[in-house]
């Protein structure tokens, strides 16, 4: 009885937190037809949309940020599950897994910086070549990164994204028959791609399937990375609308929510084409499954995909201490391999207009993973122990791009009187953090088995006892590993940041995108090391306490 109260609550909450993203979306298509009085506003028309279309090369950029995000997700898909047909449960596959699982930690701004950092005419790679190789006594006259076709951003994108996808097969495998379908499937003869794909993909698949949408509307609507590695003329649309949200001019506003309603629908027609993929490939695998072919050669494609997910994560990796380097570096003259000298004169410079952007960082991305581990076990309390289908609407900001629905929220905070603060910057990265922490945590907490609830209840235990002084001391380290998940999704987030903060709120994100334009890669490597390390120390930490908390419970510390 006690759970059938639970569950309709539980799932009004989630409801409830649905609302701001709802909110920000009508905050945002009022003003694109021009309804928007604080600004003038009082009638509605299309005339902003037909400003819009009269920009140069809109239609490029928007095409750009399309071809971009399908072809990145799709990549980073293909390569994943491939690797994961071949190699799960094999000593190659333990080994990549631990290689890219750091690689959560890392922001996208900083694997953005570090692959710049690699692929640039001046970068480490054509540095490692020249001029023995090249000829090369200068740098090249390359546009890379910030090549037209955005294939640099690509890139960058699919290597960010691979772990996150890894992660979450990972976390869809225990439930599936992986070690009996693998032995069936090659006692038929089948190679262990092929059979993979016949008896587990289409389960698999329908776990992660929120997940990889979620990668695929990202892709197609991100500002920071496309701004260090997209192209520049003309950038992507998602770009421009960033572009015209920061303009003084207050028609922009307007040409800005045209723009944003236009990303909208560019993400709802990735969504659309990404269906039309999956029914290509429902009906390939119905002619994989009766043409009868077994495919068993298939050691070569297992190796590529390998390779390929070995090769990313080395790159970030390579950028990453590439940045350490440059951030410590005195002077280096191309094509010299190493700096001539070291020197932390660039630390010194950057120390003063470092220290406020990083206490808002952290109280920021504090305030937020807090507030949303909260929520989380509130919601999974109330929600007892059955599936996760009552949380979608928790999921909704993963779904939106979020650019079409921030400057709403901006407006309507504007409306109420909020003015921009830590707090409100929190609360605006709560709606972002939430849905990660709810991912992260909802497994290993459906996962405990419920008989030592059962036992404390036989004993009399309240529930918000039990929870207390059962659950959560065996959840420990999941509830840490959430936390740590949303600080680094906190410390990730720029468009919020620049938006509901206005300019006053600055953070080390912020910062570092903003470098991104100037050419000092000592202070750029500064900002992009911090940045990537801030979020390593939060895992770090849910690493180490339950090893410290549970030193005398060996099964506690697992």
């Amino acid at each position: 009885m006690r759970e059938r109260i639970r569950r309709p609550i539980g799932t009004g909450l989630a409801v409830l937190l649905c609302l701001p993203v709802l909110a920000g979306l009508a905050g945002t298509v009022l003003p694109a037809f021009g309804y928007l009085p604080a600004l003038g506003g009082t009638q509605f028309t299309p005339g902003h949309f037909e400003a819009l279309a009269a920009q140069p090369h809109i239609l490029r950029s928007a095409f750009v940020s399309l071809a971009a995000g399908l072809t990145s997700t799709f990549i980073a898909l293909v390569v994943v599950a491939i690797f994961v047909a071949g190699y799960a449960g094999t000593r190659p596959f333990a080994f990549i897994q631990h290689l890219l699982s750091p690689l959560l930690a890392v922001p996208h701004a900083a694997s953005a910086f570090a692959i710049a950092f690699l692929i640039a005419p001046s970068g480490f790679l054509v540095r490692l070549v020249s001029p023995e190789l090249t000829g090369f006594l200068r740098p090249p006259d390359w546009l890379i990164p910030n090549d037209p076709l955005g294939l640099s951003m690509v890139a960058g994108l699919a290597a960010k994204e691979m772990p996150f996808l890894l992660l979450v097969m990972l976390a869809a495998l225990p439930q599936l028959p992986l070690a009996n379908s693998r032995r069936l499937m090659s006692a038929l003869g089948y190679g262990r791609v092929t059979g993979f794909a016949i008896a587990m993909w289409p389960a698999l698949y329908r776990q992660i399937r929120l997940p990889v949408l979620a990668v695929l509307v990202y892709s197609t609507s991100v500002v920071d990375v496309a701004m260090i590695l997209g192209p520049q003329l003309p950038p992507t649309l998602p770009v421009r609308i960033a572009a015209w949200l920061a303009d003084d001019d207050v028609g922009a506003r307007f040409l800005a929510s045209a723009g944003a309603v236009v990303q909208l629908a560019l993400g709802l027609v990735a969504i659309g084409i990404w269906i039309g993929i999956e029914r290509i490939g429902r009906l390939c695998h119905r002619r994989l499954c009766s043409s009868g072919r077994r495919l068993a050669a298939d050691r070569l494609l297992c190796r590529t995909a390998a390779s390929i997910a070995a090769l990313s994560a080395a790159l970030i990796f390579t950028g990453l201490a590439l940045l350490a380097l440059w951030s410590i570096a005195g002077l280096w003259p191309f094509p010299d391999r190493l700096p001539t000298s070291l020197t932390i004169a660039a630390w010194r410079r950057a120390l003063a207009g470092l220290v406020d952007p990083l206490a808002a960082t952290i109280a920021i991305a504090l305030l937020s993973s807090l507030a949303a581990l909260a929520i989380a076990i509130l919601l999974l309390s109330l929600g007892g122990h059955g599936k996760a289908d009552r949380w979608l609407p928790v999921f909704l900001p993963l779904l939106v791009p979020e650019i079409a629905f921030v400057f709403g929220l901006q407006v309507l905070a504007t409306g109420v009187g909020f003015s921009p603060s830590i707090a409100t910057v929190a609360a605006m990265h709560l709606v972002f953090v939430l849905p990660y922490v709810l991912l992260s945590l909802g497994p290993p907490w459906r996962a405990l088995d419920r008989r030592y609830e059962q036992i404390a209840s036989g004993l009399g235990k309240s529930s918000l006892r039990t929870l207390m002084t059962i659950r959560l001391p065996m959840l420990l380290r999941a509830c840490l590993t959430a936390l740590a998940v949303g600080f680094a999704v906190s410390v990730s987030l720029y468009l919020p940041t620049v938006v509901i903060g206005a300019g006053r709120v600055t953070t080390i994100t912020t910062e570092a995108v903003a470098l991104s334009s100037g050419g000092d890669r000592r202070i750029i490597g500064v900002y992009a090391l911090v940045q990537a390390l801030l979020p390593f120390s939060g895992f770090l930490v849910a690493s180490l306490v339950p090893q410290l908390l549970f030193r005398q419970r060996r099964a506690m510390r697992i």
